[in-house]
């Protein structure tokens, strides 16, 4: 495979997965999602879901989405990392402050033409889709799972009513999580110290905290904190975003 050339200016496939907190987590996930999603429609990107899992509450476990528009992924990628929010959680009947966390990774979306996967190096299941609470959404098998045999990548799709574009986007998400793979390895063999963005999604330390009783984030890369915390959650990232790039990019 070859070296991903101008990934800056691609699309970004972003997954938010709830961490450590239960269901505080998994609404902090969704509150993640919402940010991004208002964010985009400010930008005039295209947002599409993938895949979502509720937590019992209506939550977010887990939601993958696509965001198309001009160098998507160069303004989301710094978005890769540990989350952390500290709050009082509306379950929270004595006052108390939580501490809980979701994490986000981000990708470049690669084309069909890019990343070839044999055929016979998957297998596809279909099943019904779920929704809120794990009821069945759709009565036919048209949610698609693939699993990748050699590495035992998994990616699936449930969001559309076609088993086909089910399966489009499922493989969509599999040709990045391969293609992440691979980048990892490779950067791993020049420096041990060095993650790829996959590696910064899912393992390292907090990159940001949002803390609610004093409206402020503080980013801890570049040790900035803005207290306008409803401001952002609301969409008004791009000072942050464009702050990040200007510090971030080049190390």
């Amino acid at each position: 495979m070859e070296k991903l050339n101008n990934g800056d200016t691609r699309n970004a496939i972003i997954e938010i997965r709830a961490g450590v907190g239960g269901e505080e987590a998994a609404f902090f996930g969704k509150d993640l999602f919402l940010m991004y999603a208002k964010y985009s429609e400010k930008k005039g990107y295209k947002l599409e879901v993938f895949d979502t899992s509720f937590s019992a509450k209506g939550g977010f476990k887990e939601i993958i989405f696509l965001i198309k528009g001009k160098a998507a992924y160069r303004q989301f990628r710094y978005e890769a990392g540990i989350h952390r929010v500290q709050r009082i959680p509306k379950t929270e009947n004595r006052g108390r402050i939580h501490t809980s966390a979701a994490t986000v990774a981000v990708f470049p979306e690669i084309e069909e033409e890019e990343l070839k996967i044999n055929p016979g190096d998957i297998r596809i299941d279909t099943f019904c889709s779920s929704g809120h609470g794990g009821q069945s959404v759709n009565t036919t098998y048209s949610a698609v799972r693939i699993t990748h045999l050699p590495t035992g990548i998994v990616a699936s799709c449930q969001n559309e009513r076609s088993q086909f574009q089910n399966k489009l986007r499922a493989l969509a998400v599999l040709r990045t999580r391969l293609h992440a793979k691979k980048e990892e390895e490779e950067k791993l063999k020049v420096s041990q110290e060095r993650k790829s963005q996959i590696g910064q999604g899912d393992r390292s330390g907090k990159i940001r905290t949002y803390n609610f009783a004093q409206n402020r984030l503080t980013d801890h890369r570049i040790n900035l904190s803005l207290h306008k915390l409803d401001r952002i959650l609301a969409g008004d990232l791009e000072s942050l975003i464009e702050t990040l790039k200007k510090k971030l990019e080049g190390r």
